[in-house]
């Protein structure tokens, strides 16, 4: 069975511990998705135990969810968007109030029509929204904490298959995502070509490369720094806070374009701090550049786990669409569906060349599509109403 909770209520300093995760309340696998929970409200599913890539069985696998909409006869209307590094499955708000996270793309009358179709969002493997993750019992009733293992993309995704087992979709009308959520989409039309009748791919090439391995190291390592952090296990005492805020900047500035934050800061101070008249380098001000990073920094930690951060930015570095299956043609090959390939055109962190090469390997070639947007990488999530066209007229026409 599955089991539903409101989102809002939620203490915004643990989410992954006082969520409403399930704990021993279900069973074993739903056999579809709960009519009666209304759109946009956490449910959550059992899948049982999963093998890793690493040849570690993690078991009694629980992954959240939400849904939009209704899955027609047919099951032909589903819909699969996946969330980035620390998104949630909040895409858009359906009953709720909270706005969702990408609501240009997803909600009635937009590109993705929840008042036709039926759209699903799933908690990453290792999050810390309620699937099983490092702040999650372990069988003995204790956070896995250190002891949750590395998984991979292909761990996740493999994962979110039983997960459209049991809500009865045999194959995905769409599977489209940016970032992270970009790289999942394209693992699912590369696994389960069969089950993938579109694929959107945006923001991300076909693998990681050694610079974004090199900054998302410099991130997990912040963290394992911090004095709390314990080795991991740091639940019930104190977090890892300035850790993971020190991770949150790093990415940060990988995420916001030179110009952007050029043109927004400047040199400028942060009032009424004076970065020049300290009497001690201790005492210095702020630019508001630092002042910016800051405020992301200390945001992120009063909604996000500090192990999952490390789990799924190491998903994220394992991403090889390659890895065991050949050259990047030969890896692509066995994909059926029609493609959608875009591309920030100011991103620094997945260069638009990244997603030249990928769409040019796909079978029979993919257009790219640029997103202009001043502002670099996020540019994915800020202005994707500038695929609505491209998405209604093949996608969702």
């Amino acid at each position: 069975m599955t089991i539903a909770v409101t989102r809002t209520g939620v203490p915004e300093t643990q989410p992954a511990r006082t969520s409403g995760a399930p704990g021993s309340t279900s069973a074993g696998p739903a056999p579809g998705a709960d009519p009666r929970v209304p759109d946009g409200r956490v449910q959550y599913l059992r899948i049982g135990d999963l093998q890793l890539e690493s040849g570690v069985a993690l078991p009694d696998v629980v992954l959240a969810y939400e849904t939009w909409g209704s899955l027609n006869a047919d099951a032909s209307n589903a819909v699969l968007i996946e969330h980035a590094l620390t998104g949630d499955t909040h895409v858009t708000r359906g009953a709720s109030a909270e706005p969702g996270w990408w609501e240009q793309l997803a909600g009635p009358g937009a590109p993705v029509d929840t008042d036709k179709y039926f759209v699903v969002s799933i908690n990453i493997l290792g999050g810390c929204y309620g699937s099983t993750g490092p702040s999650t019992p372990a069988p003995d009733g204790r956070p896995w904490g250190s002891r949750f293992p590395l998984v991979t993309l292909r761990d996740t995704t493999a994962a979110e298959a039983r997960l459209a087992d049991a809500l009865g979709i045999g194959s995905w009308h769409a599977v489209l995502g940016g970032s992270l959520g970009g790289a999942r989409a394209l693992e699912w039309a590369v696994m389960y070509p069969g089950r993938v009748r579109r694929c959107a791919v945006i923001s991300v090439g076909a693998s990681s490369t050694a610079e974004q391995i090199a900054f998302a190291q410099a991130q997990t390592l912040a963290i394992r720094q911090d004095p709390h952090f314990n080795g991991g296990d740091y639940y019930g005492g104190p977090e890892p806070v300035a850790g993971l805020a020190l991770a949150r900047r790093i990415a940060h500035i990988t995420y916001r374009s030179a110009a952007e934050l050029e043109g927004r800061f400047g040199r400028n101070a942060q009032e009424p701090e004076a970065p020049l008249e300290a009497g001690s380098l201790a005492g210095r001000g702020r630019y508001q550049v630092e002042s910016y990073l800051d405020h992301q920094g200390n945001k992120l930690v009063r909604r996000f786990d500090a192990n999952s951060y490390i789990a799924i930015t190491e998903a994220l570095m394992s991403h090889d669409v390659c890895r065991g299956r050949g050259s990047l043609r030969e890896s692509l090959a066995s994909a059926t569906a029609e493609f959608l390939v875009a591309a920030v055109d100011s991103d620094r962190l997945y260069f638009p060349a990244q997603s030249r090469a990928l769409a040019e390997a796909l079978p029979g070639g993919a257009e790219l599509h640029i997103i202009e947007a001043p502002i670099g990488h996020d540019g994915f999530l800020t202005e994707i109403g500038q695929l609505s066209g491209q998405l209604r007229s093949s996608f969702f026409g």
